[in-house]
């Protein structure tokens, strides 16, 4: 294991020492110059269109297809996350992760754009995801196929399994923990739990997750608040400190494998998953008039998750005194940083918000692998099948409870990293129907209409399901 280790962790210095902080900024300013800076431009349009519902009333809505993705999203990036990013990189990292979003919220709406563009129609509705846009817009199903293979490999091992370590490590801070015994019973029953979701008998858990994440969410930002509010007196040196961080570079050049720069683009991307290529997955399901819609969604859904999510949790820590080091790295750092300030109720609160989080991770996690299973054999296998691979599903969230959290951060980021790789490239190709269909949009609403969308509208020379 030391020696997988110490591969997986060169292999990572390489990928965002070099190649992904420029194919992630690049891309980044490529698609907010191309799309005339539309994730600031069109912000009111993001808020019209994550209300709006279905004609039919009957398909799936912009706001569900957000909640899927969503519930990827946030959780363990958002808290524990920032937190690693802040204790080994720094303060700046803060600044880095601001950057990426507000660079990835450009690439979010292309690829969300493009994944309704070609999305394909199912039995239970619409269906797609880079794997159908590479498939169809590229003509490269070899490349479609290692898409949806990396991705299985991400979501489905690398992502779950550091979503059980993290949340299991939030109940180190309490007595009663055993490093040796504890991570693997906590790891049993989150198995369990989302064995009987995957297995059809967990109805009631996923309607009352559905109903406490939102709630959570909301709770955990006005905790964070009223932890800013009674710091408030260290807020200036706070942001003092974030902006000269990020731009040491003098210190950021002499180490950069541990610098703002690496961790705040790593944990950023980890975060918001922009470029990555699995919110198009959830944003192929949605039911709208024209593709643009559901992209300004996952636009709002970048800002949300790491402008809004990600920042109360960097405030909420860098506010409250506690010193940011490599020793407290992880739910330490945030569940000292809330004791400070609320007491015994802090370390309490994060358990609770990371219990509902993580679970929810595990669950939206599942529905991409399910997705890319389904593209790779070309139809929805038969359930003992989907079954089968749940119960390897379920076994994985055990097994990552217990190994070690360096591993499985580097591990669950060289994938992301060969995630995007694949991906930018693509859409960086195919953008120029997204760039159309934006514009198309933006006609549209000009003329003071509710914008529809055919496929003749911006030329495109693919056949797609919808659209015609």
């Amino acid at each position: 294991m030391t020696f997988l280790e110490t591969i997986i962790g060169k292999a990572n210095d390489m990928l965002y020492g070099y190649v992904l902080i420029i194919v992630l900024l690049a891309g980044g300013l490529y698609f907010t110059v191309r799309t005339g800076g539309v994730q600031f431009r069109l912000f009111g349009e993001q808020i019209r269109s994550v209300v709006e519902k279905p004609k039919d009333g009957e398909g799936v809505s912009s706001f569900k297809a957000l909640m899927v993705s969503t519930a990827s999203r946030v959780g363990t990036g958002n808290i524990i996350g920032v937190s690693t990013a802040l204790c080994l990189g720094g303060f700046g990292a803060m600044f880095w992760m601001w950057v990426v979003a507000a660079l990835g919220a450009a690439t979010a709406m292309v690829e969300s754009t493009l994944a309704q563009i070609y999305k394909r129609r199912g039995e239970n509705g619409s269906f797609g995801g880079p794997a159908y846009y590479i498939e169809k817009g590229l003509g490269c199903k070899w490349l479609a196929v290692i898409f949806s293979v990396v991705l299985i490999v991400t979501y489905g091992f690398g992502f779950n399994m550091l979503a059980s370590f993290n949340l299991q490590s939030t109940f180190s801070a309490y007595g009663f923990y055993n490093a040796d015994v504890t991570p693997w019973i906590i790891g049993a029953v989150l198995a369990v739990l989302v064995g009987v979701c995957l297995f059809g008998g967990g109805k009631w858990i996923l309607n009352a997750t559905g109903m406490l994440v939102p709630v959570m969410g909301v709770a955990y930002i006005l905790v964070a608040l009223i932890v800013m509010a009674l710091n408030i007196t260290s807020l200036p040196s706070v942001f003092a400190e974030i902006f000269k961080n990020a731009f040491d570079f003098r210190a950021i050049f002499g180490g950069f494998s541990g610098s703002c720069v690496m961790y705040g683009i790593k944990r950023g991307l980890f975060s918001n998953e922009a470029g990555v290529g699995s919110a198009p997955n959830a944003s192929a399901a949605a039911d709208v008039s024209h593709p643009v819609k559901q992209g300004l969604v996952q636009t709002l859904s970048v800002f949300i998750d790491t402008i809004v999510i990600c920042s109360a949790t960097g405030f909420m820590c860098m506010s409250s005194g506690v010193e940011a080091t490599a020793a407290v790295s992880g739910a330490a750092y945030v569940q000292q940083s809330l004791a400070a300030t609320l007491g015994g109720f802090g370390p309490v609160f994060i358990t609770v918000a990371m219990v509902l989080f993580a679970f929810t991770t595990l669950l939206g996690n599942l529905y991409y692998v399910d997705q890319c299973v389904f593209y790779i054999v070309g139809f929805e296998p038969p359930k003992w099948v989907q079954h089968c691979y749940h119960a390897v599903g379920a076994l994985v969230v055990l097994l990552g409870a217990g190994l070690s959290a360096d591993f499985l951060w580097n591990f669950s980021d060289m994938t992301m990293g060969v995630m995007t790789l694949i991906n930018i490239p693509v859409i960086v190709i195919l953008g120029k129907y997204a760039y159309r269909a934006i514009k198309n949009y933006t006609v549209q609403r000009k003329e003071g209409k509710d914008p529809t969308f055919r496929a003749s509208d911006i030329d495109l020379p693919h056949d797609v399901d919808y659209w015609q």
